[in-house]
């Protein structure tokens, strides 16, 4: 699945000859793997090359978030109401697809949180269009024809119509975000009206399509995906990491406990993270972390999923606090730092301890305004500063 998610903005194919003669080529390739004269011709009538998805995928950002930010915006307070109110709305839908595939519904709405956000944000691009365009290109021409051909397949089986055919940049389509491959592996036509339709904005098939991915990778139903623990003094921190896994009477046997220090419930083996090193919180997760990794591998994803969908049920926040960042600032200090700058007339949009572009550009103006070096970094001292 694709990450980032952001609403798309419209992009506008441009004349490109070589992008044509690419589509010329192409043709025959797909018509050999299945894909009819009438589908082809009906999929490229109004497609073309966007610019637009060739820079997206040249600037994708190499900047990673700390698990700590991450987590506040997988769980912000605005995600967490919306997807309460969706789930609500949902729910006789929700519950169906737990009874039929075993899958708690808390956990395909967390999906449905991250993807897409409650389904406001499911991508405007035109499918063909940028795939064609990513193929097209070749930095990963091969992964993208396989998934263009796949999207090809979806129009010819009537699932929806190239016209309606929207996502991400990248391709990635719906409610909860499927690339191709993994539409006609995994979706599923819930609804009972003859289409796997995950772009309508009804999200039963598209909630449902995630269930049958997550119960065909082997989801175990009523088992929890981890939960945090606290490690004894002088843990040695070599024996966590994905893979390192081992029963819970071993961990217990090492002084592991429950986060409130309670003996530690057996939900089978499991293995320790510390995503922020042996300073921050530690986590003991089960077969359901790799089952979730199935859908996005990114370990930060994996821990959002599963602690969204823990809070959209009723859980707290992670109890152990994250060690202060390289500026020394804790995530108090970051949203500390939100809130008096907005409150002085410099609005970060939001005080979700997260410095984003916002922040920095808030930062930057109240530096300028005082006179002061213009770094757009936070710090302690221009915490001081504002109190």
């Amino acid at each position: 699945m694709q990450r980032g998610r952001v609403q798309e903005t419209a992009m506008r194919a441009v004349p490109n000859a070589g992008f044509d003669s690419w589509v010329a080529g192409f043709r025959s390739r797909a018509i050999s793997k299945g894909i009819s004269e009438t589908t082809f011709a009906t999929a490229f009538r109004g497609a073309g090359f966007l610019p637009g998805v060739i820079e997206k995928d040249r600037n994708q950002t190499e900047f990673t978030r700390s698990t700590e930010d991450y987590l506040a915006i997988a769980a912000s307070d605005e995600r967490l109401a919306l997807g309460r109110q969706a789930m609500a709305q949902q729910r006789a839908t929700l519950q169906a697809i737990e009874a039929r595939y075993r899958v708690e519904a808390k956990v395909v709405a967390a999906v449905w949180g991250l993807e897409s956000f409650f389904g406001t944000r499911r991508g405007s691009v035109p499918v063909i269009s940028s795939l064609a365009t990513l193929a097209y290109d070749g930095r990963r021409g091969a992964f993208f024809e396989q998934q263009l051909v796949a999207a090809l397949k979806i129009l010819q089986n009537g699932d929806t119509t190239a016209q309606n055919m929207t996502g991400s940049w990248a391709g990635a389509m719906g409610h909860t975000q499927f690339i191709p491959t993994s539409y006609l592996a995994f979706a599923v036509d819930f609804r009972g009206d003859g289409r796997r339709d995950i772009w309508s904005d009804d999200p039963t098939d598209a909630l449902a399509s995630t269930a049958a991915y997550l119960a065909k990778s082997g989801w175990s139903y009523g088992q929890p995906w981890g939960v945090e623990v606290q490690l004894p003094a002088g843990f040695d921190t070599g024996l966590a990491g994905r893979g390192k896994g081992r029963s819970a009477d071993d961990w217990a046997a090492m002084g592991v406990r429950s986060v409130g220090g309670g003996g530690l419930a057996n939900h089978g083996a499991g293995f320790i993270l510390l995503p922020a090193g042996a300073r921050g919180p530690a986590l003991l997760v089960f077969h359901n972390f790799n089952v979730i990794a199935r859908y996005n591998n990114a370990q930060n994803y994996v821990i959002g999923v599963g602690h969204l969908s823990d809070r959209l049920a009723g859980g707290g926040p992670l109890r152990a606090a994250f060690p202060p960042d390289a500026a020394g600032m804790s995530l108090a200090n970051r949203q500390e730092l939100q809130r008096r700058l907005t409150a002085a007339g410099y609005d970060t949009q939001g005080s979700d301890g997260v410095i984003g572009n916002n922040t920095i550009a808030a930062i930057r103006a109240f530096q300028a305004a005082r006179g002061l070096a213009v770094t757009g970094q936070p710090s302690l001292a221009l915490l001081g500063l504002l109190r």
